[in-house]
């Protein structure tokens, strides 16, 4: 499969981060931040020097991942200024992304309310109401303008996010009728907060055209207690799923790209260590 990292789990220095790559033969390059800025705030010398050295790599990229729509709430309304910069930054980055011939440009959902449809009284005391309603109403223009851009956006089941899981996912994408311009950015270590169970059902939910990228990393949640640890790959509460994960992509024909996303260190803040401490597990199972 179509192996790549998001680079700045590397460094936000790219020339480096396209070393360490070839250093272990990882072939696509997702920008998120590189040198002093988020992708969609860089200038157009800047996108032009990016190109050049993705270009000289031979590394494509595969996906533009700026923060649209994160940290918005369901206080939020489209046209506000919040929301107004959200949507000016996704058309720099979808421009970017035309620039540097990529495909997909992540979105974000608003912060998550915690129950959203509920049955046997739940749904008078417990739902918040109207806030999946108030979540289509902040992506909904999104569409429009990805469509008739060209490109295809992803939306990341994140923390504290509204999309969450690869249920809500699906079901944002199926809400907005979104098919073929939206699809999922499948990480399903932050699934792991709402205890989705990766495989199968993080990943069934997705089958029929859904998912769109993939994010690899392992972790351990302790929901009760409100506390995440990264782990390296293989030690975390993902470890006996990956296979299963990866044959299941595998057997699918998925063709999209599967990312490392870097964000282990071995207790000193060395990233780029941790990374290499990952990487060998990441490659002999989805590569």
């Amino acid at each position: 499969m179509k192996l790549g990292v998001i680079c700045d789990g590397i460094s936000r220095d790219l020339k480096h981060a396209l070393d360490v790559m070839d250093e272990f033969g990882l072939d696509h390059a997702e920008l998120q931040f590189v040198w002093d800025k988020e992708v969609g705030d860089h200038s157009a010398d800047e996108i032009a020097g990016i190109k050049a050295l993705v270009t000289g790599f031979g590394k494509p990229v595969s996906c533009l991942s700026r923060h649209i729509f994160a940290g918005l709430t369901t206080a939020n309304k489209p046209g506000d200024e919040a929301h107004t910069r959200h949507m000016d930054a996704l058309k720099r980055v979808i421009d970017m992304a035309h620039a540097l011939d990529c495909p997909l440009v992540r979105i974000m959902t608003n912060k998550k309310e915690q129950i959203l449809w509920g049955a046997g009284g739940a749904e008078t005391w417990n739902v918040a109401h109207g806030a999946w309603d108030a979540t289509l109403e902040l992506i909904a223009p999104a569409i429009p303008v990805a469509r008739a851009a060209g490109v295809t956006l992803v939306v990341e089941t994140g923390n504290g996010t509204m999309v969450n899981s690869s249920y809500t996912g699906r079901r944002l994408i199926d809400d907005l009728d979104a098919h073929g311009v939206l699809k999922v950015l499948w990480d399903p270590a932050n699934n792991c907060w709402c205890h989705e169970l990766a495989y199968p059902d993080g990943y069934e939910a997705l089958r029929g055209g859904y998912l769109g990228h993939v994010h690899i990393k392992d972790v351990l949640v302790d929901t009760p207690r409100a506390k995440l640890e990264v782990r390296e790959m293989g030690q975390g509460q993902l470890g006996p799923l990956f296979q299963p994960m990866a044959d299941a992509m595998r057997a699918d024909g998925y063709d999209g790209v599967i990312s490392l996303e870097s964000v282990y260190h071995p207790g000193d803040g060395d990233f780029e260590a941790g990374f290499r401490r990952c990487v060998g597990m990441f490659k002999d199972i989805f590569g």
